[in-house]
């Protein structure tokens, strides 16, 4: 599966941007989906998953209620909607996805075995 991020930019605080993952037109269905970023200095973190059965989703605390993971089936899509943007969101997003992954281990990224190559987010404050 091949994973390609795009949608980066650079935006004013409180702004919003739309992150996308696009696999290579290979459904993902089956597929744990996740986003990743990763700020300067810092280690990679977890943002945000959908489960393999895609039933359920799952945010990181400093991000639940301002961003939001979906899924477009048709167009073997998912998406990053961030709103109310900080400072702190400044990072490269990564999206990721494994066909096996647990639930219980969606914000590990080390259990994820594909990848896109990153988009950047910059958060003027």
């Amino acid at each position: 599966v091949q994973l390609q991020a795009s949608g980066g930019g650079l935006v004013q605080a409180g702004a919003s941007l739309t992150l996308s993952c696009a696999t290579s037109g290979r459904t993902f269905r089956g597929y744990a989906l996740g986003w990743f970023r990763q700020a300067p200095g810092k280690e990679r973190e977890f943002v945000a998953a959908f489960s393999r059965n895609g039933g359920s989703t799952y945010y990181a605390d400093s991000v639940k209620g301002r961003f939001t993971i979906s899924t477009d089936n048709a167009k073997s899509t998912f998406y990053l909607q961030m709103n109310s943007l900080k400072p702190e969101d400044t990072a490269v997003y990564y999206c990721a996805a494994d066909k096996y992954l647990i639930t219980s281990s969606l914000s590990d990224d080390a259990q994820y075995d594909y990848w896109g190559q990153g988009t950047e987010v910059t958060v003027s404050s």
